[in-house]
């Protein structure tokens, strides 16, 4: 019998999950080659799987969520990217920080160098099933499962952003250009996928080159839908969004001392 709370997880979506997420990161970084090693299941609610290659950790808490969400998996969950040789945490953060759209502990940070396990960690009871148990216990719950995705769905899930720029989803500035339904930033020939909220700031600022705008003003647009607003949030946002962009010397995100921030466009830009 199932408790409150609790849903079966199969290990096989997992380890296609772990598999999914290093694919990605790995071509994100630019390794279309390298083998992805065999998921481990290392204790009843944990699993790692191993990258030897340094990778964007700034991108890892979207891919995996993408990941899970694609096969179905809601479990709450911890992450940790740890050093293989003695299995230090460098980095980590919850489910929680992906789900809110909060600062992600450690974003902006230097990347993990070197060979790492990204591990998660299922933090609610886990229950697993033989392939005989799970249409008996798909049945049971797909009713209740497929009414609860819907309302987190559509209460927890950001509007799309709109897009009214001639050139179909894509908006230009510099030498990058922004895909805002997919929320994913092209730059120099590189691929991240931004956060919701990363993207809706990177479109308030490509809209607006060479216009200062007010902190008040940026959070009016960028977090008003969330009700209460963090000062501190724009800061931490633009840090993020500086590091991606970092590759297009013709552009750059402009701190003005106690007023906001400006998009400078042109060579040589720092």
């Amino acid at each position: 019998m199932l408790h409150a709370g609790t849903e079966p997880i199969d290990p096989q979506k997992v380890n296609l999950v772990l598999r999914r997420t290093a694919d990605r990161l790995l071509r994100a970084s630019g390794d279309l080659n390298s083998r992805i090693p065999a998921v481990e299941h290392t204790t009843e609610n944990v699993w790692r799987i191993q990258i030897r290659q340094t990778f964007s950790y700034d991108t890892l808490p979207s891919v995996l969520q993408s990941a899970l969400d694609q096969y179905g998996i809601t479990q709450p969950y911890e992450v940790a990217v740890k050093r293989c040789e003695d299995d230090v945490i460098d980095l980590g953060y919850q489910q929680q920080d992906v789900i809110q759209d909060s600062i992600v502990p450690c974003m902006g940070r230097e990347e993990p160098d070197g060979c790492h396990y990204i591990e998660i960690t299922f933090t609610g009871p886990i229950i697993t099933k033989s392939a005989s148990e799970w249409k008996y216990v798909l049945l049971a719950i797909a009713g209740l499962a497929g009414i609860a995705a819907a309302w987190w769905y559509f209460r927890k899930k950001p509007s799309p952003l709109v897009d009214n720029s001639p050139d179909g989803d894509w908006i230009t500035f510099g030498q990058s250009r922004l895909h805002l339904s997919s929320q994913i930033l092209e730059c120099d020939g590189i691929r991240h996928q931004l956060t919701y909220r990363e993207a809706k700031l990177l479109k308030l600022f490509a809209a607006h080159p060479g216009q200062l705008l007010e902190r008040e003003q940026i959070l009016q647009q960028v977090w008003a839908d969330e009700g209460v607003q963090v000062g501190r949030s724009v800061d931490m946002f633009v840090s993020r969004l500086r590091k991606k962009l970092k590759a297009d010397s013709s552009i750059g995100i402009v701190a003005v001392h106690g007023v906001g921030y400006k998009m400078e466009t042109g060579i040589g830009i720092a």
